[in-house]
């Protein structure tokens, strides 16, 4: 896996744990954080989530792999950046 396509995936893993904690706890974990939903650092990280979430959406057009099966750095998906 290329390191672009696993930080895009950290991300989203973070943003999928934050609306989480909104949808049971009604608590924005990153809000917390940062001091605040209108705060420069929380708004970086919820754009940053959103670029992660773009990064991701090649990947629900392509096959799994076994992956017990050696893989090649060729059969991972190429998002356009090089």
């Amino acid at each position: 896996m290329k390191l672009i396509n696993k930080i895009a995936l950290i991300l989203c893993i973070i943003g999928g744990v934050n609306w989480g904690s909104i949808g049971l706890f009604q608590f924005d974990i990153v809000a917390w954080i940062f001091g605040g939903q209108d705060s420069v650092a929380s708004r970086i990280v919820y754009f940053l989530v959103f670029i992660g979430a773009l990064f991701c959406i090649p990947l629900i057009f392509t096959e799994l792999k076994d992956p017990t099966m050696p893989q090649e750095e060729s059969d991972v998906p190429d998002i356009g950046i090089s």
